[in-house]
């Protein structure tokens, strides 16, 4: 079973104070997502940063970053419309204007961390609605069990197509805990042909990608997710994380994905 291997080079939390070699700037993120894609990342998670490395929804921005990235090899560009927690609801969801293959679609508000994610409901089906009148492919992040059942209401409401595409978040202080058990939970609970990636947050990443991906799951590597490459050793940067995702699915017999094959089993539509 081929495995699709996501690149996250930045996120929205950490900053260089945290790892200096955090891309933050449209060239730094191109140049690492460009080494992600060369050691075998088919799709890029991208969120951007302003001047001041703050989270930011800013349209240039991402349009220079996606055009940077386009420069540098045919990755599949993933915009985060979460952004960042200070970052208005109203200026995440336009970042979809900019037809991305895919982004990111919260279903839920919750807490997170020390902040709250705002994701009102009537913004979310708005979002899911342009997101299909786009041919934007949602990828759903759900942090909780009733994330799960909202992303299924969506699809009764016809404002998602099947394959639906998951990304099961564990380990953020306010969602679940990155725990095997709520792993599997999550797993069962699925519909059936749904796409999935698990998403392992700080000292469980290793562990529970490999279990992600045993479970025939896809993964996601970077720094957004984790900034060490071992306990104790610092992450050189996202290629070594990106490398160790896809040893891991060669020890498990899985072939990767290229981005056509990524293309086929994420179910996107013409470009």
């Amino acid at each position: 079973m081929t495995a699709v291997i996501t690149v996250a080079p930045t996120g929205p939390i950490a900053t260089k104070a945290d790892h200096p070699g955090l891309p933050t700037q449209p060239e730094e993120i191109a140049a690492a997502v460009a080494e992600g894609y060369a050691a075998g990342a088919a799709v890029a998670h991208i969120h951007l940063r302003d001047e001041q490395d703050r989270p930011t929804a800013d349209l240039d921005v991402a349009r220079r970053t996606m055009d940077l990235i386009r420069e540098r090899c045919p990755v599949l560009i993933q915009l985060s419309t979460g952004v960042g927690l200070d970052v208005p609801f109203a200026e995440r969801e336009a970042l979809v204007e900019l037809r991305p293959r895919m982004a990111t679609l919260n279903p839920c508000s919750m807490s997170f961390g020390t902040g709250e994610f705002r994701n009102p409901p009537d913004g979310v089906r708005r979002l899911a609605a342009r997101m299909r009148e786009l041919g934007v492919k949602p990828e759903l992040e759900i942090y909780d069990t009733g994330h799960l059942d909202a992303c299924l209401r969506l699809l009764d409401e016809q404002l998602l197509v099947e394959p639906l595409q998951f990304s099961i978040v564990l380990g953020v202080r306010g969602g679940m805990a990155a725990t095997a058990q709520n792993l599997m939970t999550m797993v069962d609970r699925l519909p059936e042909g749904a796409v999935w990636q698990v998403i392992a947050i700080g000292r469980a990443n290793l562990r529970l990608t490999a279990i992600g991906l045993a479970l025939g799951g896809n993964a996601r590597a970077g720094l957004e997710d984790t900034l060490y490459l071992r306990k104790g050793e610092p992450a050189p940067g996202n290629a070594p994380l990106v490398s160790r995702a896809v040893a891991l699915a060669h020890a498990l017999d899985r072939p990767v994905a290229d981005v056509g094959r990524a293309e086929a089993l994420l179910g996107l539509g013409e470009q």
